[in-house]
């Protein structure tokens, strides 16, 4: 079921940059900044920081072990290393859950495209707050527009995904995420230049303990378990490639690192921005798509050509963000297809594309012309949002610390995190204990909070 000769990887900044790729996403642009401002600022950002300690990491570095032990697909993975065994699920949970994820995240993911082009147009001059909303209202209702992005942002990410693990995945990640990078440095000096700034920078980082309560301590969990990609078999199906001398807890560490350090710079650019032109942000796709081409406009009235190349870039930004995660979530479904169905990679991809776009153009419809079709009281769209972020990923997650704290032989966890007794291993036991008792307890908080049974 699984391929003996499986591609590997071909250095370890690719390893990092890919895996860091795999967990950056839109969610740092918009939701970290506003989850950092609203709950105590610095405060928030501390507890953020412990709790990717505590809780991400561990979960990262056992997504690490199952996927490069197990040499296979998140789904086979399982069924490797608990042959017949329930636990099989837990990978297919995975399979699915990244399906359905790229079928609606390609949706947001198309919309930065129509925006680079409203941008680079200049379309964005001269017009009000209200003209932002009805112009971003017409555009995601329409019933075409948003296609034609949907369908060329996932032939981008097949395009990739069909030249393979070292010369499509690695080396796109080689040029995207210095490319973001570079992007993030220029946009925060420009924004961090803007009259007032420091009012945006003090709103983000100023420590506010009298804000910090449970239900604080619980969204910073939420947001880094979030924010990491765990749980939906990314990180898993991407450490099947690793060569077996990746140090695991490094290439973890070094992950949790940039994805924090690309959030904390997405907040050095929105809050300064907004706050010279006296926007208090709010809080999802409204933030991205309608505040900040106002606040643009507006921050860098005195120099058009500033006000121009910097609604560009930030548009160009969110596309590489948004591209570097479809290609993870891509991946997951198309390993599992190439392994366990023994199709070629390159028709595997391409069901995978296709179902995709079946997928995204029903979601992408339910905004519009299909909105009045809904299950449960939720459109398509949000539904399938509801069902991934607050069930199948808390749960994944959950099952994953179960697995490798209680399920998992001691010495296969050893080996793995050790190297086979090469690196040395201060925090192993820290590592099992948190993965038996503190990760669980903390995920199934965050399952019960998300669904609304916990109101804090």
């Amino acid at each position: 079921m699984t391929n003996n000769n499986r591609a590997n990887f071909g250095s370890k900044i690719g390893v990092i940059l890919a895996s860091a790729g795999s967990a950056v996403g839109l969610g740092n642009i918009w939701r970290f900044p506003y989850e950092t401002g609203n709950h105590g600022g610095a405060a928030f950002i501390l507890i953020y920081l412990a709790c990717v300690l505590v809780l991400g990491i561990p979960i990262m570095v056992s997504e690490f072990l199952i996927g490069r032990r197990s040499q296979a697909n998140t789904a086979g993975a399982y069924q490797k290393l608990a042959p017949r065994t329930h636990w099989r699920w837990v990978g297919r949970m995975g399979v699915l859950a990244g399906f359905l994820i790229l079928g609606y995240y390609s949706v947001v993911a198309g919309w930065t495209l129509e925006f680079i082009i409203e941008a680079a147009s200049g379309s964005f001059v001269g017009k009000t707050a209200a003209d932002y909303i009805s112009s971003f209202t017409t555009f995601s209702t329409n019933p075409w527009r948003p296609l034609v992005w949907l369908v060329l942002f996932l032939l981008s990410t097949h395009f990739i995904i069909a030249r393979g693990v070292e010369k499509g995945i690695e080396k796109s990640a080689k040029i995207m995420m210095p490319m973001l990078f570079i992007l993030l440095l220029i946009l925060a000096v420009c924004s961090l230049s803007l009259p007032g700034a420091g009012t945006g920078v003090e709103f983000l980082l100023k420590p506010e303990w009298e804000k910090v309560n449970a239900s604080v301590f619980l969204g910073a969990m939420g947001q880094a378990f979030f924010s990491l990609s765990l749980g939906m078999g990314c990180l898993c199906t991407y450490a099947s490639y690793f060569k077996p001398d990746t140090n695991l807890t490094k290439t973890a560490f070094s992950v949790s690192l940039i994805d924090t350090f690309v959030a904390i710079l997405a907040g050095l650019i929105i809050f300064p921005a907004a706050f010279s032109v006296g926007i208090q942000p709010d809080a999802g796709p409204s933030l991205i798509f309608i505040t900040l081409p106002n606040v643009f406009q507006q921050a860098f009235s005195g120099v058009p050509l500033l006000a121009y190349v910097s609604s560009v870039l930030f548009y160009v930004l969110l596309a590489v963000a948004a591209l570097t995660s479809t290609i993870s979530l891509h991946e997951v479904v198309t390993a599992y297809l190439h392994e366990e169905f023994q199709l070629s990679r390159k028709r595997a991809a391409s069901l995978v594309t296709g179902g995709c776009i079946f997928l995204g153009i029903l979601c992408s419809l339910s905004l519009g012309v299909g909105k009045e079709y809904t299950l449960f009281g939720l459109t398509l769209f949000d539904l399938f949002d509801f069902v991934t972020a607050k069930i199948m990923l808390p749960l994944g997650g959950l099952f994953i610390a179960l697995f490798t704290g209680w399920y998992l032989d001691k010495k296969i966890v050893r080996e793995e995190v050790s190297n086979k007794g090469t690196l040395k291993m201060p925090f192993y036991k820290l590592l099992i204990f948190i993965l038996k008792f503190i990760a669980p307890i903390a995920i199934a908080l965050i399952f019960i909070k998300e669904l609304g049974f916990l109101k804090l």
